[in-house]
């Protein structure tokens, strides 16, 4: 009777009721027992994994060049101290690619970033500083032929090399220093943490390089030609002969100022007039060419030299091979 009478003071059916109960028992049970969530998958881009290859083998490639100049007491003269600046800047390159893959998958924190961001800002800085000052030393070994080999020309590269590491070192703390757009994301560039002005700033510096690049190979072309001329007047060679000549110095010249242009230009035009609102796969596309600029400089720079090729060929084989022994330098070796 007390039943019934509980019943229908509720005013609900008794099976309502005992469904009602289990269902409170049941979310009692299930609040007890701790809910064990599953972990994200981490998901690599494939551009990443495409840089971090890139920065592997930049690495590899280099630190052969660096090795050979470090070791050989003969490679210390200024375009071998400057041919070492290029391959450690490329070295350098290389390692902030990779880690920075690490860091974007493993240790991810704004730190990492600054760090990573600053060590790619100032290795590829001070590799694109090392072409010019390659470039310019080219210049004075072909304009000052008769005094090249000089104190004067020693002091003169350490200068360069001190003005563009410093340079470099300090354009790589400007992110680490606060001038990044963690804070405020509305002021990022094409690659974060870079800020828009930053990420110009190096554009238009490179732009400047490359102009400059571009007027002293423009020179060089001039004097390789004038002294071809010369050569082939004085050893009576026919017009073939210097015609072929000055083609392969000019076609060298051509060849490494135009893969210089092909791997940066992309990039350092995007850089100015893209922002963070772009599509990531666009900054991606115009940066891995850029890495391969840095693949190639040894074989541009240091593997094609005669030198550095019997060092490497002591190292590897114990021996130098008498095509290398007796091959004379021409104009077109340049």
């Amino acid at each position: 009777m007390n039943e019934d009478l509980k019943v229908n003071l509720s005013g609900l059916p008794r099976d309502y009721l005992d469904a009602g109960a289990s269902e409170n028992l049941s979310a009692a049970v299930s609040s007890q027992v701790p809910v064990v969530e599953p972990e994200p998958e981490l998901v690599v881009n494939p551009w990443d994994i495409v840089l971090c290859t890139s920065g592997t083998l930049i690495s590899c490639e280099n630190a052969i060049v660096v090795l050979i100049i470090f070791h050989n007491p003969s490679l210390r003269a200024p375009m071998f101290l400057l041919i070492g600046s290029l391959a450690l800047a490329d070295l350098l390159a290389g390692i902030g690619l990779i880690i920075n893959f690490v860091f974007a998958y493993l240790l991810q924190s704004e730190a990492t970033k600054l760090v990573t961001i600053g060590l790619i800002v100032a290795s590829f800085s001070a590799s694109v500083c090392s072409l010019l000052a390659i470039t310019v030393d080219r210049y004075l070994s072909l304009y000052y032929a008769l005094t090249y080999h000089s104190e004067r020309t020693v002091t003169f590269t350490y200068v360069m090399l001190i003005m563009l590491w410093g340079t470099s070192i300090c354009l790589g703390l400007l992110p680490v220093m606060g001038w990044n757009c963690l804070r405020d994301e509305s002021t990022c560039s094409v690659v974060r943490p870079l800020t828009k002005n930053n990420a110009a700033i190096l554009s238009v510096s490179f732009l400047f390089m490359f102009a400059l690049m571009l007027q002293l190979y423009i020179q060089i072309c001039k004097i390789v030609m004038r002294h071809a001329h010369q050569i082939a007047l004085q050893h009576h060679f026919l017009a073939t002969s210097h015609y072929v000549t000055t083609r392969k110095g000019v076609s060298t010249l051509a060849i490494i100022l135009g893969t210089f242009a092909a791997c940066w230009m992309p990039f350092t035009l995007y850089s100015l007039i893209a922002d963070y609102t772009y599509p990531s796969i666009y900054t991606y596309a115009t940066l891995l060419p850029a890495t391969y600029n840095s693949i190639i400089n040894p074989v541009i720079y240091a593997f094609r030299n005669q030198e550095i090729q019997k060092a490497l060929c002591l190292i590897c084989c114990g021996c130098v091979p008498s095509s290398l022994s007796q091959r004379a330098r021409s104009p077109s070796d340049v």
